[in-house]
């Protein structure tokens, strides 16, 4: 019996945090812009003061708005709906973020919280400006494809071929899927299941070339054997004709890199 891979997160750590790090100083960009247009009747207020009021919030709205796209995700595939996306982050984040504001305007500019029957004038201003940074970040904000290399002399094979079920041992890797809570391997002898997450398989796919193409597929390069675009996206055709979707927000990283 072969002993079970102890999985490394963090690659996967890694790549959330810099997601998350990315959205704050886009966030706290914003907030600056804000403070020095001074929108929303703020203007009156010295800088400093809009400053201290439109940073903070913008940043907390954004680190809200980053758990309810990691919710989102689950359900709503921002690559093939994105407007659809757009409407449920915003819908998910604006109540929550109304409260926010309306407690901290309230002390930044008052010294004391408004009123409660002040909260649905505030709604509007934080429905435009947060459908405007979540379609920023749907449509804007371009993730980086996971790519794996081939092994160096010397250096340690891939350790996900251990993973292969034992009709398919031996047999070339050529696509990787997640269905579910599974992966599909798909190889040269057929294809079959396995219990795993794929960003857990992407980091014991390093050592074989190839790259994630879409959030459910990683796909070895050296099985590519044509491109077909329909829609405005691209569809890999993989020997033995099988086809890997590419999403938008990795086509134009996978273009500079040689892919087709």
């Amino acid at each position: 019996m072969t002993a079970p891979t102890v999985f490394n997160p963090a690659p996967a750590i890694r790549s959330a945090t810099l997601g998350l790090l990315r959205g704050l100083g886009i966030a706290a960009i914003a907030g600056v812009v804000l403070a020095v247009l001074g929108p929303f009747n703020t203007g009156n207020a010295p800088l400093w003061t809009r400053l201290v009021y439109w940073v903070p919030v913008m940043v907390a709205g954004e680190s809200w708005g980053h758990v309810c796209s990691r919710l989102i995700d689950r359900w709503i595939d921002m690559d093939e709906r994105p407007w659809l996306a757009v409407l449920a982050l915003t819908a998910a984040i604006t109540g929550p973020v109304s409260l926010l504001v309306w407690f901290v305007t309230g002390l930044v500019f008052e010294g004391q919280a408004y009123p409660l029957r002040t909260l649905p004038l505030l709604i509007g201003p934080v429905l435009t400006i947060t459908a405007v940074m979540c379609t920023i970040n749907v449509f804007v904000s371009k993730a980086k494809p996971v790519q794996t290399h081939a092994a160096t002399a010397g250096s340690a094979p891939a350790r996900f071929p251990e993973r292969l079920p034992m009709k398919l041992k031996g047999a070339s890797i050529r696509a990787v899927q997640s269905e579910d809570h599974y992966l599909r391997i798909h190889t040269d002898r057929g294809s079959d299941l396995i219990l795993m997450r794929l960003s857990d398989a992407l980091t014991e796919l390093e050592g074989l070339e190839g790259a994630q193409t879409h959030r459910s597929w990683w796909v070895a390069k050296d099985s590519v054997r044509g491109v077909s675009r329909g829609d405005g996206r691209a569809t890999l055709t993989l020997e033995g004709g099988l086809a890997a979707p590419v999403s938008r927000r990795y086509a134009k990283a996978l273009r500079e890199a040689g892919w087709y």
